[in-house]
């Protein structure tokens, strides 16, 4: 069999931690932040654990991680 494709897009998405999980980014931290709470911006700042009801998704796009 050939070698599985990493599909690019996930690859640049996508962080994995020393123990497999994968991280993202989260969404809605681009703009229109004047009426989003200072809470709200910091946290949407940080890196967020991929969901476990996702996971299958990443890692068939990632068949041999980051």
């Amino acid at each position: 069999m050939p070698k599985m494709k990493t599909r690019k897009a996930a690859a640049k998405r996508f962080k994995q931690t020393g123990t497999g999980k994968f991280l993202h980014n989260c969404a809605n931290g681009r703009h229109i932040l004047t009426k989003k709470s200072s809470s709200r911006k910091r946290r949407l700042g940080r890196d967020a654990a991929v969901r476990s009801s996702e996971m299958a998704r990443v890692k068939a796009s990632l068949p041999y991680g980051l």
